[in-house]
């Protein structure tokens, strides 16, 4: 059995992400059966039993995750192009009145705080941003099962097969797309369920099928719903929520 890097084990195992767990080993937080390490780089086996110390387990309890039903004009992640990240409209006058939990917002709160995962610019709808190194692996990990559910209005033609085409049968970029559950809502929007998201991928897929999206709205991840969430407002990932 091979030795790993400790942050890499770390990171599969769940406890935190790779970053995270850099910056407790750092700190002295992190111990590898029973005994603490510190040394950046330190590689463990895979059977050695990994914890974390108090102070750890406070700051991941301390560490906030946030929904932002995000407007059309606004990115996802860094600013670009003159246009501002989701996280600016992360302030106390733009939480959603309807917000139960007991949380009292404090900017020390966006120390961190990073989307897990992708909407265009020119979508709206759940976001997820999150300081959580756990939670942000569960959504956009390379093996993450969490789906994602869309509603997407359209124009133009369906060619002949292109529901079946878009439930599974197209690729993007020379690769095949994993299947997908594509359903007519009316006539003309479509609900995409998904398990991937490449750039612009619902868009990308529509066109390739003859259909132009002119509206796109994520409105569930895994098993957390946008609900009555007005746009442009947030709130706190509930202690009782999971994805």
């Amino acid at each position: 059995m091979e030795k790993i890097r400790l942050s890499k084990l770390m990171s599969e195992q769940g406890i935190c992400s790779r970053r995270e767990a850099d910056r407790y080993i750092e700190k002295g937080w992190v111990l590898v059966d029973g005994e603490p390490v510190s040394e950046l780089g330190t590689k463990v086996f895979p059977s050695q039993k990994v914890t974390l110390n108090n102070s750890a387990q406070t700051q991941q309890q301390t560490q906030v995750t946030i929904l932002l039903n995000k407007p059309i004009s606004y990115v996802s992640g860094q600013a670009e192009d003159g246009y501002q990240p989701a996280v600016v409209l992360i302030k106390a006058d733009s939480r959603w009145a309807n917000d139960t939990t007991a949380l009292r917002f404090t900017p020390q709160q966006l120390r961190g705080l990073a989307p897990a995962g992708r909407l265009d610019i020119d979508s709206q709808g759940l976001l997820v941003l999150t300081q959580d190194g756990r939670i942000a692996k569960q959504l956009i990990g390379e093996d993450s099962l969490i789906d994602k559910e869309y509603l997407v209005r359209v124009t133009g033609k369906l060619v002949g097969n292109g529901l079946n085409m878009l439930n599974h049968g197209l690729a993007l970029d020379g690769q095949k797309l994993k299947p997908a559950k594509v359903t007519w809502q009316n006539e003309d929007q479509l609900r995409f369920v998904l398990r991937e998201g490449k750039k612009r991928q619902i868009r990308r897929m529509c066109e390739l099928v003859g259909l132009k999206v002119t509206g796109l709205k994520r409105v569930r991840i895994g098993k957390v719903k946008l609900g009555d969430l007005p746009v442009g407002q947030w709130r706190y990932l509930r202690a009782d929520e999971s994805f």
